[in-house]
């Protein structure tokens, strides 16, 4: 994407997003994908394990992220969705992702 150039999702769906399909990334690959910082995605993940979205557990040198799909959207908008509903809806596959 464009610098400059708006999408519909925020950074913190597009990390969610990612973590979900490939929940044993490390930030680095994370960051370089979604096209932001490592620093920034390890703000992120934080502010997302924080509200309870995704739970990391340490495995060997890095970390799995296990996501909560069951979880409410955040926005009073929207909170009459799961995530888990955003997720399926682009594509992510529950079996494969690390889900609680």
């Amino acid at each position: 994407m464009e610098k400059g150039q708006w999408a519909f999702l925020s950074n913190h769906g597009r990390v969610f997003v990612y973590i979900t399909r490939y929940p044993r990334s490390t930030t680095e690959v994370i960051s370089r994908e979604v096209g932001l910082t490592q620093r920034g995605v390890q703000k992120i993940i934080a502010e997302l394990e924080g509200a309870g979205y995704v739970a990391r557990r340490k495995e060997g040198r890095g970390n799995l992220y296990t996501v909560h799909p069951e979880l409410p959207m955040r926005h009073q908008l929207e909170r009459d969705y799961a995530v888990g509903d955003l997720l399926a809806a682009l594509g992510c596959d529950f079996k494969k992702a690390g889900v609680g």
